[in-house]
Parts: structure tokens; C-alpha cells; sequence
């Protein structure tokens, strides 16, 4: 059977493992293979071309990382699709969906242009799921894109990976391994969106940052208090808003949308103006802080930008990061 779909010639310059995954690709495209069709066995190939099962393997494990063909264990390999013309499947892992990664994946997706089969999956800031996830897909994909938060010890995870790994916003603080990436850079990004809005701050007596630990950078906080220590701004460092009472004359930063709407119930509650007699500021801007009273100035880094930087790097095969800046979009909120 191996020789009705598989053709090797010993002077051709291209190579044996190359020329496999070009025969399957076109036995496709003529049809003499459909979805569900069993595929030659690596035994075969083996023996009818002299072939040693490393060169063969190669050549499956790559149509099947393309999405091309799929394995069953003891029993071969199948079609899986018919679309030959996909060069990339790739496996994206994001922490959680939200408005703003919701822009970012559709950004990604559109650059792409179908180009690409692309994949989602979810960790749910769940290390244990993290790694789960990425073993039980290693070999199915060409490329995984993962969101590694805050994790620590996963290097070795994503060094074992059979396909090229890109690292998409945080990039933990132990990786040695110089993985290619499109980053926020959070403490940079904090302090000079701080720096940026020093003029309207200065009108406030106190800068009070709502930090809550956990899942969140801690660039956030670092670039926050280095510009508290830099110009000599009082400030504090709160986890949460249990028990606070807001004053006038208090600026306030918000990570958690929750925050967000705490402050500004409570700044209409005491008849607080914002801008004025408090200030807000929030993370990650989405279209409703645009119309939320009067407008909510945001701390935020370009998602779509993200997303289509994102997709060059998976085209290009680049090998370089990327640092996707943030800017202080200033609305009535400051």
C-alpha cells in the first residue's frame, strides 16, 4: 500500500522526510485520500523504501502537528483534514477570557486571515491545568502560544513542547529561557502612565493604589511606588476596599473592574465629583470605560496591537521579543 501513496527517489535533493509528507499532501489534494482514510503504516514505509522509522516519524509527527493527519493508538494514522494548504495549527492558552483578551484573539485571528487552524484553550490561572493541558497537546500542534502569568518551574513544560513556543503577556520572573514573546512590561508601563498624568495628579492630595496580589503583575505596584518615591507623592497600598471610606481629595487605581464600580457607587453616594473632588484610574481599557461616568481613564496597553503583533510573529517564525507598550488614556475620571 505504501507505494500507491508514497513516493521517494534517491535523486531527488529534496529530503526523504520532506518528500513523505509531500506525498500524503498530494495523494489529499488528488483525492486518493479522504478524511477517515487509513494512511501507510510506518512499517511499511520502512521496509518499502528502506527508510529507518526516525526519518518516517519525523514526517507524520509533522502532518500530524499540522492537523493533517491524526493517530489512534495500535491502530495507524488517519486523515484528519483534507485542507493541505494549512501550514501552522496552532495552540493558544490564554489565562482567562475577558472584553480585552476577547480583543486580542479576534485581532490575532483576523491577521492571521485563515491562514493558520487555531485552537483556544483556557488555564483558569490553574498551574496544574497549565501544564496538563500542554502535555496531553504536545506533538498536535506547529505552535503554542501560552499566557504563563505568574507561574514559576514551567520552563521545563515548555521546553519539551515538539513545536515552537511564543510567550504572550507576563513573562515570569525565573525564565531563563530566552523563549520569543510579546510582553507588557508592567512596571515600566505603570510608572510612566503615572508620569505622563503627574500634571492632572497633582491635584490630589494622596494616590491610593487597589492592589490585590494574587494573579496580578507585580510590576503594577513596583512602577506605582517608584513614582510615589520619585515625586514625593503620598500614597498607600491597599489589598482591597473592605471597610475604606473615600474622601476628597484622593486619587484613586483600580486593577479589579470590581474596585472600579465600588468607587464610583460611592463617589456618586457622597456626591463626590470625579475629576474633581476624587480621581479614578482602571487597568485594561474596554469600550464601556469610554461612556461609564463621563468617561474612566485607563491604564492600558493596546490589545488589538497585541493581537496582530502576535500573529507576525507566528507567520514569521521570528525569534525576537516584542514589549507591547501601555499608555494613560486621560478621560473625566482624573
Amino acid at each position: 500500500m505504501a507505494k500507491k501513496i508514497i513516493r521517494v527517489d534517491e535523486n531527488l535533493s529534496i529530503s526523504k522526510y520532506r518528500q513523505i509528507i509531500n506525498s500524503v499532501l498530494e495523494a489529499i489534494s488528488e483525492e486518493r485520500l479522504s478524511i477517515g482514510d487509513q494512511t501507510p503504516s510506518i512499517n511499511s514505509i520502512c521496509n518499502d523504501f528502506g527508510l529507518s522509522r526516525d526519518t518516517v516519524l519525523s514526517a507524520y509527527n509533522e502532518l500530524k502537528a499540522r492537523g493533517i493527519i491524526s493517530s489512534m493508538p495500535g491502530k495507524g494514522y488517519y486523515v484528519e483534514s483534507t485542507n493541505v494548504n494549512l501550514t501552522h495549527k496552532v495552540f493558544v492558552l490564554f489565562d482567562e477570557l475577558n472584553a480585552f483578551k476577547e480583543d486580542l484573539y479576534n485581532s490575532f485571528l483576523e491577521e492571521l486571515g485563515g491562514r493558520v487552524q487555531v485552537e483556544l484553550y483556557f488555564h483558569h490561572f490553574n498551574k496544574k491545568l497549565f501544564e496538563n493541558l500542554l502535555t496531553e497537546n504536545n506533538g498536535n500542534y506547529t505552535t503554542y502560544v501560552v499566557m504563563p502569568t505568574k507561574f514559576e518551574g514551567i520552563q521545563s513544560t515548555l521546553k519539551n513542547l515538539s513545536g515552537r513556543v511564543i510567550v504572550l503577556d507576563q513573562i515570569p520572573t525565573d525564565f531563563t529561557e530566552d523563549f520569543p514573546a510579546i510582553y507588557q512590561n508592567f512596571e515600566k508601563d505603570t510608572y510612566n502612565a503615572l508620569i505622563s498624568g503627574k500634571e492632572l495628579l497633582s491635584k490630589y492630595k494622596k494616590l491610593i493604589m487597589v492592589y490585590p496580589g494574587g494573579k496580578e503583575p507585580e510590576g503594577q505596584f513596583k512602577g506605582f511606588l517608584k513614582y510615589c518615591h520619585e515625586t514625593n507623592t503620598p500614597f498607600e497600598l491597599l489589598s482591597d476596599l473592605n471597610g475604606r471610606t473615600i474622601s476628597k481629595g484622593e486619587a484613586y487605581i483600580a486593577i479589579w473592574d470590581r474596585d472600579l464600580v465600588w468607587l464610583v457607587k460611592e463617589s456618586k453616594g457622597k456626591a463626590l465629583e470625579l475629576g474633581k473632588d476624587i480621581g479614578i484610574i482602571s487597568y485594561n481599557d474596554t469600550a464601556l470605560k469610554e461612556v461609564v461616568a463621563n468617561g474612566i481613564t485607563t491604564i492600558s496597553t493596546n490589545f488589538k496591537q497585541m493581537g496582530k503583533s502576535l500573529a507576525e510573529l507566528v507567520l514569521s517564525k521570528r525569534t525576537t521579543k516584542v514589549e507591547n507598550p501601555s499608555a494613560l488614556i486621560i478621560r473625566g475620571s482624573l
